[in-house]
Protein backbone atom coordinates (compact mmCIF):
# COMPACT_ATOMS: atom_id res chain seq x y z
CA UNK A 1 0.00 0.00 0.00
CA UNK A 2 1.58 3.31 -0.88
CA UNK A 3 2.32 5.60 1.63
CA UNK A 4 0.83 9.36 2.79
CA UNK A 5 2.72 12.57 2.04
CA UNK A 6 3.54 12.36 6.40
CA UNK A 7 3.14 9.54 8.45
CA UNK A 8 -0.55 9.17 9.78
CA UNK A 9 1.19 8.82 13.62
CA UNK A 10 3.37 11.85 12.86
CA UNK A 11 0.80 14.31 12.04
CA UNK A 12 -1.38 13.28 14.57
CA UNK A 13 1.07 13.97 16.74
CA UNK A 14 2.26 17.27 15.62
CA UNK A 15 -1.30 18.51 15.41
CA UNK A 16 -2.18 17.54 19.37
CA UNK A 17 1.34 19.37 20.14
CA UNK A 18 0.17 22.61 18.18
CA UNK A 19 -3.53 22.18 19.51
CA UNK A 20 -1.78 22.29 22.91
CA UNK A 21 -0.32 25.20 22.25
CA UNK A 22 -3.39 27.04 20.55
CA UNK A 23 -5.54 26.70 23.58
CA UNK A 24 -3.37 28.40 25.67
CA UNK A 25 -3.27 32.03 23.27
CA UNK A 26 -4.66 34.59 25.24
CA UNK A 27 -7.16 36.50 23.28
CA UNK A 28 -6.81 39.41 24.67
CA UNK A 29 -2.93 40.25 23.61
CA UNK A 30 -4.30 39.30 20.11
CA UNK A 31 -2.56 42.48 18.95
CA UNK A 32 0.72 42.09 21.08
CA UNK A 33 4.01 42.19 19.10
CA UNK A 34 7.23 41.69 20.75
CA UNK A 35 8.57 43.95 17.92
CA UNK A 36 7.41 46.69 15.56
CA UNK A 37 8.11 44.35 12.60
CA UNK A 38 6.77 40.87 13.74
CA UNK A 39 3.70 39.84 13.18
CA UNK A 40 1.27 40.40 15.82
CA UNK A 41 0.05 37.92 18.28
CA UNK A 42 -3.31 36.96 17.06
CA UNK A 43 -1.99 36.98 13.26
CA UNK A 44 0.25 34.43 14.08
CA UNK A 45 -1.88 32.35 15.56
CA UNK A 46 -4.56 32.27 13.35
CA UNK A 47 -1.92 31.15 10.71
CA UNK A 48 -1.05 28.31 12.34
CA UNK A 49 -4.79 27.58 12.94
CA UNK A 50 -5.10 27.78 8.96
CA UNK A 51 -2.00 25.75 7.68
CA UNK A 52 -3.46 21.98 8.43
CA UNK A 53 -5.98 23.45 5.88
CA UNK A 54 -3.11 24.12 3.58
CA UNK A 55 -2.38 20.25 3.37
CA UNK A 56 -5.75 19.10 2.41
CA UNK A 57 -6.03 21.52 -0.05
CA UNK A 58 -2.95 21.27 -1.57
CA UNK A 59 -3.57 17.46 -1.53
CA UNK A 60 -7.55 17.98 -3.09
CA UNK A 61 -6.99 20.77 -5.74
CA UNK A 62 -4.17 21.95 -8.19
CA UNK A 63 -2.95 24.81 -6.60
CA UNK A 64 -3.78 27.86 -3.57
CA UNK A 65 -4.43 31.39 -4.99
CA UNK A 66 -3.25 33.82 -2.14
CA UNK A 67 -5.00 36.33 -4.21
CA UNK A 68 -7.88 34.63 -2.62
CA UNK A 69 -7.25 34.74 1.07
CA UNK A 70 -9.65 36.75 3.15
CA UNK A 71 -6.89 38.38 5.43
CA UNK A 72 -5.60 37.62 9.01
CA UNK A 73 -8.20 39.16 11.77
CA UNK A 74 -8.41 39.04 14.95
CA UNK A 75 -10.89 36.19 16.43
CA UNK A 76 -11.22 34.73 20.49
CA UNK A 77 -9.15 31.18 20.53
CA UNK A 78 -12.14 29.52 20.95
CA UNK A 79 -12.82 30.70 17.01
CA UNK A 80 -8.85 29.39 16.40
CA UNK A 81 -9.80 26.05 17.78
CA UNK A 82 -12.41 25.03 15.94
CA UNK A 83 -11.22 26.48 12.52
CA UNK A 84 -7.92 24.49 13.28
CA UNK A 85 -10.21 21.58 14.54
CA UNK A 86 -12.01 21.50 11.34
CA UNK A 87 -8.38 21.99 9.11
CA UNK A 88 -6.50 18.93 10.96
CA UNK A 89 -9.88 16.87 10.27
CA UNK A 90 -9.79 18.10 6.29
CA UNK A 91 -6.20 17.04 6.32
CA UNK A 92 -5.96 13.98 7.74
CA UNK A 93 -8.42 12.52 5.58
CA UNK A 94 -7.07 14.30 2.70
CA UNK A 95 -3.22 12.71 4.01
CA UNK A 96 -5.13 9.38 4.18
CA UNK A 97 -6.68 9.06 0.81
CA UNK A 98 -4.27 10.68 -1.75
CA UNK A 99 -0.94 8.38 -2.02
CA UNK A 100 1.07 7.16 -4.32
CA UNK A 101 1.78 8.55 -7.99
CA UNK A 102 -0.65 11.53 -7.03
CA UNK A 103 1.54 12.66 -4.48
CA UNK A 104 4.10 13.61 -7.66
CA UNK A 105 1.54 15.50 -9.58
CA UNK A 106 2.64 19.25 -9.95
CA UNK A 107 1.22 21.80 -7.39
CA UNK A 108 1.30 25.26 -7.85
CA UNK A 109 1.32 28.65 -5.03
CA UNK A 110 -0.02 31.33 -7.04
CA UNK A 111 -1.20 34.92 -6.93
CA UNK A 112 -3.66 35.24 -9.27
CA UNK A 113 -2.66 34.37 -12.37
CA UNK A 114 0.97 34.77 -11.42
CA UNK A 115 2.61 31.06 -10.50
CA UNK A 116 5.20 31.77 -7.69
CA UNK A 117 6.39 27.98 -7.45
CA UNK A 118 5.33 24.52 -8.63
CA UNK A 119 6.51 21.49 -6.94
CA UNK A 120 5.25 17.99 -6.30
CA UNK A 121 2.17 17.54 -4.18
CA UNK A 122 4.15 15.65 -1.85
CA UNK A 123 7.06 17.62 -1.55
CA UNK A 124 4.63 20.72 -0.85
CA UNK A 125 2.55 18.99 1.84
CA UNK A 126 5.79 18.29 3.64
CA UNK A 127 6.47 21.81 3.21
CA UNK A 128 3.41 23.10 4.94
CA UNK A 129 4.32 20.84 7.71
CA UNK A 130 7.53 22.25 8.24
CA UNK A 131 6.14 25.52 7.45
CA UNK A 132 3.62 24.69 10.31
CA UNK A 133 6.10 23.53 12.63
CA UNK A 134 8.33 26.91 12.16
CA UNK A 135 5.35 29.26 13.21
CA UNK A 136 4.57 27.04 16.31
CA UNK A 137 7.87 27.51 17.44
CA UNK A 138 7.43 31.57 17.13
CA UNK A 139 4.47 30.78 18.64
CA UNK A 140 5.93 29.71 21.71
CA UNK A 141 8.43 32.25 22.02
CA UNK A 142 5.50 34.77 21.61
CA UNK A 143 3.50 32.92 24.76
CA UNK A 144 7.06 33.25 26.76
CA UNK A 145 6.93 36.78 26.26
CA UNK A 146 3.50 37.59 27.70
CA UNK A 147 4.45 34.42 30.03
CA UNK A 148 1.92 32.12 29.09
CA UNK A 149 3.33 28.58 30.40
CA UNK A 150 4.10 26.21 27.63
CA UNK A 151 3.01 22.97 27.37
CA UNK A 152 5.70 20.35 26.21
CA UNK A 153 6.44 19.51 22.74
CA UNK A 154 8.79 17.41 22.20
CA UNK A 155 9.97 16.93 26.10
CA UNK A 156 9.41 19.03 28.90
CA UNK A 157 9.59 22.81 29.29
CA UNK A 158 10.23 25.04 31.95
CA UNK A 159 6.46 24.86 32.82
CA UNK A 160 5.63 21.30 32.38
CA UNK A 161 7.77 18.84 33.59
CA UNK A 162 7.71 14.84 32.13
Amino acid sequence: MPAPAIPLPEFDQEMASTRKLLERVPGEKGTWKPHEKSFALGHLAQLVSWMPGWIASSLRQPHIDLAESSGYSFEPTETLLREFDRNVRKAREALASVKGTELGEPWSLQHGEQVLFTAARGEVVRQHLNHLIHHRGQLTVYLRLVDVPLPQIYGPTADEKW
